[in-house]
């Protein structure tokens, strides 16, 4: 890197370290806080849309030169690595490097009194970043459970969050962060933004009606962060404004629509990256979080996170029970990026270079062989796959107990009875019934469960899915059946009942409670019912609490809605 160095007071002199130490074209080094200072610990990160960072090095105003303990991201690209650096000591100059089996990707220069910031533009490399920060808020084994109880402790967390304290106010100390579904998105890419210096936009967007998508206004864009580091009131008094504004239409807008924050993108894993979000028919949405890759052992593995009406945060994978995805007349549903910010306007989608209406094109099948083909590009072992579903089946009913339990706190606390809303409402409203009832995810729970039980059928109906021949299929669905019978047996979940005391129940129940389920998401109701407890039986026995007869009826009303798996247009 240094070709040149001259010898003065016997210590060498690095002013050459300014010529030839730059960022890379495809790879970048970040740090926080962005102004370092004397005594105060520094957090790396490079990020890579080229090829994986291998090695970090750090080059001190002496020469002397050190490999960093760095941390590798494992979900592709973007690639990242993270190292933490000691407070600088002095006032001299030194070098980060991240390598590639040796060769050079970016370089940057660090001082103590240096400020990092970067220019105020959404550019490749700032997405890049942000898809490598979402990464890493939201990280963990594939098999552990991720989760929180609001996005606050997440971004209260140094280890996940990267940029936490980064502008060096101790600005996340008393951060509140609640945002719900359509919020979550919005908050994450208004708070990257703050923290970054970058404008931001949003708008105002109706609901669409039973026969066309929402429609929304111009964009807005706000400028607040760019100008100077904003203090956390600046990003507080913002946040509370676009949580008024935007909605589950804001995710829904037709996919050939201009005026939109989100735009679709191709089925291409190149174009997924974190950060991008899943907009289903019915208004709910997800954060693209990590792709797992597929081993000989396991399949692929793609995760996302959402935000629940009462502000948790669950990590979920990818399959039919999660994804909802459907051709409405209402809705635009897919994978959606946000649409960037261009010398402070959103560029038309003629100006966007990944834009792309492939998933307006495809039915439903079609669109889950897609995707699980990205996930698994050596194709799907039967077993393997019906493994996994079952997996996504527990992890939604894990979040289902969190999601009861919420309700229980509530009434423990000493709630009133929850006003139930009518018709379609009962899906999206505001207050009580919005944080605590579950008809919503209670319905993508009853179509997980009928994926998980027709799985055998589907491993028949599509052998070219699994590398089988027909002949071949019929023999794996049998033994896929008997795989099942086995597992669901042996698989269980424990919720809370009312007199305090544990319940378990195997999977096996919990499907064949799947009547149940149709009329379980009034938070009225004893926690027994809502898990389909038998009346007379001895865990029936503590239920003490049950929904007034007038919404019983109401409920029995519009059961067909659940039986059928099948929302209702607004």
């Amino acid at each position: 890197m240094c070709l040149a160095t001259i010898v003065l007071n016997g210590l060498l002199n690095l002013n050459c370290f300014a010529a030839d130490c730059v960022q890379g074209e495809a790879t970048r080094i970040w740090t926080a806080p962005q102004t370092i200072r004397a005594g105060v610990p520094i957090r790396v990160m490079a990020v890579s849309v080229a090829e994986p960072v291998t090695e970090m090095l750090l080059t001190d105003p002496q020469g002397g030169t050190r490999v960093l303990a760095a941390t590798a991201g494992t979900g592709g690209m973007p690639w990242r690595a993270m190292a933490a650096i000691e407070p600088l000591a002095g006032d001299g100059r030194y070098r980060i490097e991240a390598r590639a089996n040796g060769t050079v990707l970016a370089c940057r220069e660090i001082s103590n009194g240096t400020t990092t910031r970067e220019e105020p533009v959404w550019d490749g490399a700032h997405e890049a970043f942000y898809a490598a920060w979402i990464e890493q808020l939201f990280d963990g084994p594939a098999g552990e459970d991720v989760s929180f109880p609001s996005l606050g402790p997440a971004l209260r967390d140094p280890e996940r969050n990267f940029l936490h304290n980064s502008l060096g106010f101790r600005e996340d100390g008393n951060l509140v962060a609640t945002p719900d579904c359509a919020d979550f998105p919005y908050f994450l890419r208004s708070y990257f933004a703050w923290k970054n210096g970058l404008p931001f936009s949003y708008r105002f967007c109706n609901r669409g009606t039973a026969t066309k998508p929402p429609s929304c206004d111009a964009a807005i864009v706000k400028t607040d962060f760019v100008s100077r580091p904003a203090p956390a009131a600046t990003f507080r008094a913002l946040s509370l404004r676009l949580m008024d504004a935007v909605q589950s239409g804001n995710g829904r807008t037709g996919l050939a629509s201009q005026e939109t924050d989100f735009y679709p993108v191709p089925l291409r894993r190149e174009a997924l990256w974190p950060g991008t979000i899943y907009a289903d028919p019915y208004g709910h949405v997800l954060v693209l979080t990590k792709w797992v890759a597929q081993t000989p052992d396991t399949p692929g593995i793609l995760f996302a996170v959402d935000a629940q009406p009462d502000n948790s945060i669950a990590r979920k994978r990818f399959w039919e029970g999660t994804f909802l995805f459907a051709h409405t007349a209402s809705a635009g549903p897919g994978f959606k990026a946000f649409r960037p910010i261009v010398d402070n306007r959103l560029p038309p989608n003629d100006e966007l270079p990944d834009y792309s209406l492939e998933q307006a094109g495809l039915t439903p099948d079609e669109f889950y062989a897609t995707v699980y083909a990205m996930m698994n590009p050596h194709g799907l072992d039967a077993k393997q796959a019906y493994e996994a579903t079952l997996a996504a089946l527990v992890e939604q009913l894990e979040t289902r107990v969190r999601s009861v339990d919420n309700g229980e706190a509530y009434f423990r606390k000493g709630g009133a009875t929850i006003a139930m809303p009518q018709g379609t409402a009962i899906f999206e409203t505001v207050g009580p019934w919005e944080d605590f009832s579950t008809p919503s995810r209670d319905m993508r729970l009853i179509i997980a469960m009928n994926v998980l039980l027709g799985f055998p059928e589907k491993v028949q109906a599509y052998p070219d899915l699994f590398l089988l021949t027909a002949n071949d299929a019929r023999q794996v669905r049998g033994e896929i059946e008997q795989l099942h019978d086995r597992l669901v047996a042996a698989r269980k979940i424990q919720y809370t009942r009312s007199n305090g005391e544990p319940w378990e129940l195997s999977v096996a129940e919990v499907l064949a409670r799947k009547p149940a389920f149709e009329m379980g998401y009034n938070p009225n109701d004893c926690v027994e019912i809502r898990w389909g407890a038998e009346p007379g039986s001895e865990e029936y026995a503590s239920c003490r609490r049950h929904a007034p007869a007038a919404q019983v009826r109401q409920m029995a009303a519009v059961r067909e809605w659940f039986r059928e798996a099948r929302r209702p247009p607004r």
